[in-house]
């Protein structure tokens, strides 16, 4: 169930290189509506929720990896999901249900996102097969988890210092530096590459945030901790700000098609869309290619997200993405904060 009501009109371009100043005095689309036309292939900045962006998009000259010369929206956001707050993240004692935690990966690698819950905290190395699990207080009941941001700082990396293993982590937005900023820069028309590239970060989101690649989930695991997600399938770190892991429906466009297709998530970085796994049926699609991605008469290519806990939205990249000097493709110099590891 997607947990945004609105979604922001956005008007129509003036023309390259300018600012898109209609975004700024959008009007507002009321929830599922139905659209009865085609949809071209590329970014419809009308599809993204009210203040997912800081300023007003505009488009700007870009080279893609590959070295075609394009134009590219320049997408800056503040590193936070537009419409909520994030969390909760890590329960805070053996008892607690499942409201009080966020969520995390299935160990099998397929499906839906598992309960963080008291229980399963303190069932852990029994979930894993492995004694040394002990994510809590034995005496107390207490859940370790990083409450401070110097934990935060410690633990949400591949390379977990000794100190925060055996630790359920967490980060706030508060972590964050205050200028701290997001941009993305995505091509205004998707150009098909002739192979397919591996990727990092994934795209962008309708609320505005980063559609991740992979977690590093051996690494994670191997530190024992768990990096709690919220139940909409993204957590924090101070690098990228909040960001997507998985996709549970809170990035879902309320905006309905007459043919029952699966909603929008928001957009990869090549600039093709990426649909949730889904449709209105609960059916998959059966004629994906190793990207994730297939292509109609309605839609064109676009790529559709794999089940929660695959730690993957799509396989790889259909399109050309940016380059950029340093950095996965996508996000250009200029997006405050250290680079991910």
């Amino acid at each position: 169930m997607s947990l945004f009501n609105k979604h922001s009109l956005l008007g129509t371009f003036i023309g390259s290189l300018t600012l898109l100043s209609s975004y700024s005095i959008s009007a507002e689309i009321e929830p599922s509506i139905t659209l009865t036309t085609s949809v071209k292939e590329g970014i419809d900045l009308s599809r993204f929720v009210k203040d997912a962006f800081t300023q007003a998009p505009k488009i700007v000259n870009c080279t893609t990896m590959q070295g075609t010369k394009t134009t590219c929206y320049q997408l800056i956001t503040s590193g936070a999901p537009a419409g909520r707050m994030p969390g909760p993240f890590c329960p805070r004692n053996t008892t607690d249900s499942a409201e009080v935690g966020g969520a995390w990966f299935d160990k099998d690698g397929s499906g839906d996102l598992v309960d963080i819950t008291g229980e399963f905290i303190l069932k852990l190395s029994d979930y894993y097969g492995d004694e040394k699990w002990v994510l809590y207080d034995k005496e107390t009941s207490k859940v370790r988890y990083t409450a401070t941001k110097a934990a935060c700082l410690g633990a949400a990396k591949p390379n977990v210092e000794e100190q925060y293993k055996q630790n359920c982590i967490e980060c706030e937005l508060s972590y964050l530096d205050n200028d701290f900023s997001r941009t993305f820069l995505i091509p205004t028309t998707p150009i098909p590459a002739k192979k397919s590239t591996r990727l990092r970060s994934v795209g962008i989101a309708l609320d505005g945030t980063e559609l991740s690649g992979p977690a590093p989930i051996n690494a994670i695991l191997g530190a024992y901790t768990i990096a709690a997600f919220d139940d909409c399938g993204g957590h924090i770190n101070v690098h990228q700000g909040y960001h997507y892991h998985a996709t549970t429906g809170c990035t879902d466009s309320s905006i309905t098609t007459n043919d029952g297709y699966a909603p929008l998530i928001g957009y990869a970085s090549d600039g093709y869309a990426i649909y949730a796994m889904t449709d209105a049926q609960g059916n998959e699609s059966q004629t994906l290619d190793e990207c994730r991605g297939t292509t109609d008469n309605i839609r064109g290519y676009h790529y559709r997200a794999a089940s929660p806990s695959e730690n993957m939205f799509i396989g790889c990249f259909h399109g050309e993405t940016i380059k950029t000097a340093g950095g996965p493709p996508g996000h250009p110099p200029g997006g405050k904060g250290p680079r991910p590891e």
